[in-house]
């Protein structure tokens, strides 16, 4: 996001200079817009310490919001819970399974309404951990991997969002759902990125039963616009321009 909006005048803050649990510090100069990324991410966690994950993203997004400037709350397609079995639209009736997607969902709610609630999925970028930068890791070190064959997504790179999030607040505030072009399942992802990235490594496809993850997932997530969004690039693309970036 820094890097995308790099000709405007921005603040990058970390967690050490705002703990979003807490009010936000004092600025010299209230800021015009926020994007606010910060989030509890651990899914599996978040269902054994539903109050931590909550105190982050929907607390969080309070103090956020209480800055009274216009925000964009970055919220997941683990709203949904899948049978739907064709791509979300921003006003289909959201039913999360897990804590992890009651406190991203009940976070939109605390965004108000001066609010840009961007939906989407599976996401990956160069800092951190994600779905990408574990399976590389793997697939130098083993010679198979098992992953989930019956859950689908969009998996998206967080430049395409980035670059879709500029051209987003310059419409309405309101739910929209940015999510990379095409779906695949983790298992096919996860072949794409051996592939890519020039590894032998074999996808054992399981299903999410066998996985036995404590927090349940959708099965079905793909998210599309109904609303005439920003388009992003095929989640191949990004996967290509993600480790071009690494390389």
């Amino acid at each position: 996001m820094q890097e995308t909006f790099a000709d405007a005048d921005v603040v990058a803050f970390t967690h050490a200079d705002w703990d979003i649990t807490l009010p936000a510090p004092a600025f010299a100069e209230p800021p015009r817009l926020l994007l606010h990324a910060a989030a509890w991410t651990d899914v599996d966690a978040a269902e054994d310490d539903p109050q931590g994950a909550a105190a982050v993203n929907v607390g969080g997004t309070r103090h956020a919001a209480e800055l009274g400037v216009p925000l964009v709350y970055y919220s997941t397609d683990y709203v949904f819970d899948g049978p739907k079995r064709r791509a979300y639209v921003e006003s289909d009736p959201p039913h999360p399974l897990s804590a992890y997607g009651r406190t991203k969902l009940y976070g939109e709610g605390a965004a108000g309404e001066e609010a840009w609630i961007v939906r989407s999925s599976g996401l990956f970028g160069w800092a951190g951990k994600n779905f990408v930068t574990t399976m590389l890791r793997l697939g130098r070190e083993l010679e198979e991997v098992a992953v989930v064959e019956d859950q689908r997504s969009a998996p998206t790179y967080v430049g395409h969002l980035a670059a879709a999030t500029r051209e987003l607040v310059e419409r309405p505030f309101g739910v929209w759902h940015l999510a990379a072009a095409g779906d695949c399942t983790w298992a096919e992802f996860a072949e794409a990125i051996f592939e890519e990235a020039g590894l032998s490594t074999r996808v054992r496809r399981i299903t999410a039963e066998e996985l036995g993850r404590p927090a349940q997932r959708p099965s079905y997530s793909v998210l599309r616009s109904e609303k005439g969004a920003p388009a992003l690039p095929h989640w191949r693309e990004g996967l290509r321009e993600f480790l071009s970036r690494i390389a």
